[in-house]
């Protein structure tokens, strides 16, 4: 195996379930946080098609699956169920993971940019957003390319494990588009599709 950095805790387990000697997703290192957190949304063609969401909190991204992806429409509900925590640097990572190693399949960047933490308590007092999300609540405005506006997370138990609800709130006129077909969106990075990005992996 290759060195890296020595595991934080809250990377223990994206480390853990991945060989760097294969897969070429960011190892993780001290990251540069900047005045504004990051948000990412990645398609990931694996041996489920899915969205990946993730919230720059501290020092690591919040990741959340969400199978039929974000919606900017305020009805829908989506599910969203929390994986494990990754680097910052996994917001910009794009390409194939191997076959056999964990999550193996494409991934592009549909969306990134950055995002207010609006969490309140009971009294409208501003809450820390890490301390929100541990308390399975968390309200945040996002200022990315595709995604704009306010979206809440709301945790809930159903019959096996812990998942979530990612739900737009609504403001000002009605509309939007609902997911994108994952298949035919393209990366907000490259402009490549998964196919475009999968054949041009094959040529290296």
């Amino acid at each position: 195996m290759s060195e890296r950095p020595r595991d934080s805790e809250r990377l223990r387990d994206y480390h853990a379930k991945r060989d760097f000697d294969r897969t070429r997703e960011p190892e993780g290192r001290a990251g540069v946080t900047g005045a504004e957190p990051r948000f990412v949304v990645q398609i990931h063609d694996a041996s489920t098609m899915h969205f990946d969401f993730r919230l720059q909190v501290g020092d690591v991204l919040k990741s959340w699956s969400i199978p039929k992806g974000p919606s900017d429409i305020p009805k829908d509900k989506r599910l969203a169920v929390p994986t494990e925590d990754h680097p910052l640097e996994y917001e910009e990572f794009e390409g194939v993971i191997p076959e056999g190693e964990y999550g193996g399949g494409t991934v592009i960047v549909w969306d990134h940019g950055t995002y207010e933490p609006l969490s309140h308590d009971r009294q409208g007092r501003p809450v820390d957003f890490a301390e929100s999300i541990e308390h399975g609540h968390a309200t945040f405005r996002l200022h990315g390319s595709k995604l704009r506006g306010t979206y809440a997370l709301t945790r809930f138990r159903g019959d096996d494990d812990e998942s979530w609800l990612l739900v737009k709130k609504a403001e000002g006129r009605a509309g939007g588009h609902g997911a994108p077909d994952p298949r035919r969106a393209r990366s907000v990075r490259s402009g490549r599709t998964l196919s475009q990005v999968a054949a041009d992996d094959r040529k290296k």
